[in-house]
């Protein structure tokens, strides 16, 4: 099938890459029920062209009714992704004489109403800025024809449930669009509760997996050797794009500090940063400006890098579902990409529930030069007995004037 035989408008089809020349699975099954107005469900894996599946029939049933005025608003859940697909659909929006606008947190909202007094036909935005305006009388929705929540399960475990409740109870009956990579049961309830009862359903892949040209490698290795473990992975394999996941914001720049004294040129990306340094970090990284990026999971969703090949998680999530959307970021658009885990005993529970929803058993590989001396944890025990045992040998490493005795002092 080709994107020409799914009835969009040539100018449209011309806007597109050119690296964009056959629909995905996704792509064939959503623009035609989008085109029809229907409600959509779209469970599909990250990095299968979600936002072209809603966005071309979007913007051709804008560009039919003539609209003026905000016709469709797309709710993301994080800041990068709202730029992303502003980004993507604006060349789309030219073509046909529409224009798309974004806001989201991180940007002072008197820009973004100043922006906004010419009127977007198209709004991407986070829930917490875009229902800041709508009470504020800033942005409006009675001409709204299509709501799409974009990464629906992000949304939900991010705590925005509230929001988009709030947001849509300002809506107009009209196309409401679920898309997703995976399919919790409180996401289940908000479709229940948004959709229409003849809404289509479709999956466009086995529920919850991963890419299929994404090489998944696990290495078992000790938890005070995965900084060691990563350099030797990034300088031996002389890779120049790597994204490195960790849990915590502050393990992101403690683990970025090591690659940089170790001569890797890396930056750490997290909430925590302010939002030009973000946007910045990030276009850097895209450009090949420096070889690692270390970023908590505000990357995880969403964000496209254009041929990325290798994409590692430092730690594992404790969400299986995470895991899957952070592989995605690689092995994109059809290309191949390796994901590699570094786990040590303490992740193994979390390396059972990927195993789980993803209905595939991902070996334990071992790293050469890196054998696993930690033992096992105990139910007993919430840390591996070798790792109080390093904790004493570090004790013990402390200088000989450290055991002198001192005169007591008053």
């Amino acid at each position: 099938m080709l994107f020409s035989d799914l009835s969009l408008s040539p100018a449209l089809l011309k806007a597109l890459p050119a690296m964009i020349t056959v629909p995905s699975r996704v792509q064939q099954l959503a623009i035609p029920a989008i085109l029809n107005g229907q409600d959509v469900l779209a469970l599909a894996q990250t990095g299968s062209g979600k936002t072209y599946a809603y966005g071309l029939p979007i913007l051709q049933r804008i560009s039919q009714t003539s609209a003026l005025s905000l016709a469709a608003v797309l709710i993301v859940p994080t800041r990068e992704l709202a730029q992303q697909v502003a980004q993507n659909l604006q060349p789309l929006a030219q073509s046909l004489g529409l224009r798309v606008e974004h806001v989201c947190g991180g940007e002072a909202i008197e820009c973004q109403i100043e922006r906004l007094t010419t009127p977007a036909n198209i709004l991407v935005a986070t829930p917490g800025r875009l229902l800041a305006l709508a009470q504020q009388g800033v942005v409006t929705f009675s001409q709204v024809q299509s709501v799409v929540l974009d990464e629906a399960d992000r949304l939900l475990d991010m705590g925005f449930i509230n929001d988009i409740n709030s947001l849509i109870s300002m809506m107009p009956v009209g196309q409401k669009l679920l898309l997703s990579a995976t399919m919790p049961a409180v996401l289940n309830e908000l479709a229940q509760q948004i959709l229409s009862a003849t809404h289509v359903h479709i999956e466009a892949q086995v529920l919850n997996s991963a890419v299929d040209d994404i090489a998944q490698i696990v290495y078992h290795v000790n938890k005070g050797s995965k900084a060691q473990a990563l350099i030797h992975l990034v300088q031996a394999n002389q890779w120049q794009q790597v994204l490195v996941f960790v849990n915590a914001k502050a393990d992101a720049d403690a683990l970025c500090k090591k690659l940089l004294k170790a001569g890797v040129k890396a930056a750490a990306l997290h909430g925590d940063k302010e939002q030009v340094l973000r946007s910045q970090t990030l276009e850097q990284f895209k450009s090949g400006q420096f070889s690692v990026l270390v970023a908590t999971d505000v990357l995880a969703r969403g964000i496209h890098i254009d041929a990325l090949p290798v994409v590692i998680n430092f730690d594992l999530p404790a969400q299986a579902a995470v895991y899957v959307h952070r592989i995605g970021r690689t092995a994109r658009a059809g290309l191949a990409g390796v994901a590699l885990s570094l786990t040590s005993h303490s992740e193994m529970a979390y390396l059972e529930a990927i195993n789980t929803l993803t209905t595939q058993a991902l070996p334990l590989n071992e790293l050469v030069g890196f054998a696993v001396t930690d033992k096992p944890l105990s139910g007993s025990s919430k840390r591996a007995p070798r790792d109080k045992q390093a904790n004493r040998r570090t004790m013990n490493k402390r200088s000989a004037s450290d055991f002198v005795k001192r005169k007591p002092t008053r």
